[in-house]
C-alpha cells in the first residue's frame, strides 16, 4: 500500500476537517472561477466547499481510500461532486476541461522530474487562458519536523514556463493539525496562455517558414490591402554600350 493510501486509514496531519484558509480567500475574492479540477483532493474538503458555492467541481487522488473518504462525504452532504482515483501527472487521461484547477499540498510532494511533467498534465485539463493556484511549504518552513519538500519562488518559475504565466506568487500559510508545523508556505497563481490572444506568426505557404517581422507589417498595411496584389517587379535598364 502506498504512502498516502496508509496515512488516509488514519487522520494525517493535513487533514483539518475543512478547506484551507488560503482558498477559501481566494474564493471569497473571485479568483476561482469557473468549473473545477482540485488535484491532490484528498478526502475532499475543498472540493465540496467550492461544490457548495456553486462551482462544477471535480477531485482527483492517487489515494483510493482517500477518494472513497470523499465520495463518502459527498453523499452525505448531497453535493455534486465527481471524484476518481488518478494520477495527476496523467490529468489529460479524464477527457475533460476546467477553468481553475487548485492544488493544496500537491506539488511539493513531486521529484524533479516529475514537475516539468505535471505543468503538462494540468495544461492538458485546462481551458485556454485557464487558472492554477498552487499551495506549497516554502523554503521559509523549518526541516526539522519532517515533511514534505520545501520550494522556492524560482524553482515554481522554472517549473511553470511558457506556455504558462506566473500572475503573482504570495506568502501564506498551511493550516493542520501538529501545532509543531509552523505552515510557511507560498501561494501561485498561474495562468494558462489562451491561444486566442496570441496567434501564431503568418507563414509563407511557399517555404512554410515565418515571415520576418517588416514583412508581415508591411502585409498588414492598409495600402498593401487596398493594391490586392505583389509589387511590380522592378525593371532594369540594359547597360548602354560604351
Amino acid at each position: 500500500m502506498h504512502f498516502f493510501d496508509r496515512a488516509y486509514l488514519g487522520a494525517p496531519p493535513w487533514e483539518i476537517g475543512h478547506p484551507q484558509p488560503a482558498f477559501v480567500r481566494l474564493e471569497e475574492a473571485g479568483e476561482i472561477v469557473g468549473r473545477v479540477l482540485d488535484v491532490g483532493c484528498g478526502t475532499g474538503e475543498l472540493a465540496l466547499y467550492l461544490a457548495g458555492k456553486g462551482h462544477p467541481v471535480w477531485g482527483v487522488d492517487f489515494a483510493p481510500t482517500a477518494i472513497e473518504r470523499a465520495s463518502s462525504k459527498a453523499r452525505a452532504r448531497s453535493l455534486p461532486v465527481t471524484f476518481r482515483t488518478a494520477s495527476a501527472l496523467e490529468l489529460g487521461a479524464l477527457g475533460e476541461r476546467f477553468d481553475t484547477v487548485t492544488d493544496c499540498g500537491l506539488f511539493h510532494t513531486f521529484l524533479d522530474p516529475h514537475r516539468s511533467r505535471y505543468a503538462g498534465s494540468v495544461a492538458r485539463a485546462l481551458v485556454p487562458g485557464g487558472r492554477l493556484f498552487v499551495l506549497c511549504f516554502s523554503e521559509h518552513e523549518p526541516t526539522d519536523w519532517g515533511g514534505p519538500r520545501r520550494v522556492t519562488q524560482p524553482e515554481i518559475r522554472a517549473t511553470f514556463r511558457p506556455p504558462w504565466s506566473v500572475r503573482w506568487i504570495r506568502e501564506e500559510r498551511f493550516e493542520t493539525r501538529d501545532p509543531s508545523i509552523g505552515g510557511r508556505a507560498w501561494l501561485a497563481a498561474l495562468e494558462l496562455a489562451d491561444g486566442r490572444r496570441a496567434p501564431p506568426p503568418s507563414t509563407n505557404p511557399r517555404a512554410g517558414r515565418s515571415l520576418p517581422a517588416h514583412r508581415r507589417a508591411r502585409a498588414a498595411s492598409p495600402t498593401s490591402r487596398a493594391r490586392g496584389c505583389r509589387r511590380a517587379p522592378t525593371r532594369t535598364r540594359a547597360a548602354t554600350p560604351a
